[in-house]
């Protein structure tokens, strides 16, 4: 188990966090300023569009379910500007179907909420050397 010092992040520590649950988006913010995060956050498909343009984070937290759009869709624009981010995908409505779908686009995880920033550590930002318990998952998927 993680815990705040043991554990690393790239040089380029720059991390967009886009949820639209602010209460959880700003505690989330926080907390992995604490780990040593450079946080850019945005609370809507708006917002990212904005902060996509003009800079590319190293690492991404990005919620599946938003009142403007898709968490999807995100995925895929920060993969088309950046294919080296470590993106995760949260979402409060877990289904396999869409676990896989954001892997496939270039998610290296995906966690049901509620999670909190340990959990996103632990299981997967900084761990993407590791196989994913979901990068398992779709790859038996596709090989069936």
């Amino acid at each position: 188990m993680l815990d705040e010092t043991n554990y690393n992040i790239d040089e380029d520590n720059s991390l967009l966090i886009l949820d639209d649950d602010l209460p959880f988006l700003k505690r989330l913010s926080v907390a992995m300023e604490k780990r040593g995060f450079k946080v850019i956050s945005a609370s809507s498909m708006a917002e990212f569009s904005k902060i996509i343009e003009h800079d590319c984070p190293n690492y991404a937290i990005i919620d599946l379910r938003l009142s403007d759009g898709t968490g999807l869709d995100a995925v895929e624009s920060i993969r088309n500007v950046n294919p080296e981010s470590k993106i995760i995908v949260l979402t409060g409505y877990g289904a396999i179907a869409t676990a896989v779908a954001a892997v496939k686009i270039g998610a290296i995880d995906y966690l049901s909420k509620p999670a909190d920033a340990n959990d996103i550590l632990n299981l997967s930002l900084i761990h993407i050397s590791e196989p994913t318990r979901l990068g398992m998952i779709s790859y038996a998927v596709f090989c069936l």
